[in-house]
């Protein structure tokens, strides 16, 4: 005669069941935040779609390489158009020269020349905007002579042709 063995106590039958109970563990641990992750990302993307990356309006962006000096218009803005590289804001007339050799050119702003803004860009051409009065968007860095030093990512063109203001202010003795 065989002996009988209950069939819930065979070392074969009871390994799958909880093999099977591990396998839908590790499951849960895994699926529970890749849905969140999917549902962050997907409610990230939405509410960028819904409130804009950008408040300036894509037609008045110009890429620097479509814009030349005899084509400037009063509001146009030239460069990139992520304002997130670019915080930092100064506007004034822009004029050729840096200071001690830092800077190609500069703001010319109201205050002396103690209150220039130099500087230097690799993304817009400045010499097209020599003698205009305009709003920049670069990052500061810091200078070893310079009062404020900035790289600049964007221009918007405020006035066209204007006479910068005095960049010196007299000194008087007493």
């Amino acid at each position: 005669m065989m002996d009988a063995q209950p069939l819930d106590s065979s070392p074969g039958l009871v390994k799958p069941l909880e093999l099977v109970k591990l396998k839908s563990a590790r499951s849960k641990k895994l699926i529970i935040p890749t849905v969140i992750i999917l549902l962050g990302i997907a409610s990230g993307w939405g509410i960028s779609r819904i409130s804009g990356s950008s408040t300036v309006a894509s037609s008045q962006l110009i890429s620097p390489e479509s814009i030349s000096a005899s084509n400037l218009k009063i509001g146009e803005i030239v460069g990139v158009p992520d304002e997130k590289s670019f915080r930092d804001k100064a506007d004034g007339v822009l004029a050729e020269g840096g200071f001690e050799g830092e800077g190609s050119y500069h703001l010319v702003r109201p205050g002396g020349a103690s209150q220039n803004v130099y500087l230097t860009s690799s993304i817009v051409d400045l010499s097209l905007f020599v003698g205009h009065k305009v709003t920049v968007w670069g990052e500061t860095f810091s200078a070893q002579k310079a009062g404020w030093l900035m790289d600049v990512g964007r221009v918007q063109i405020m006035e066209l042709n204007v006479k910068p203001p005095n960049e010196s202010i007299p000194f008087e003795e007493n």
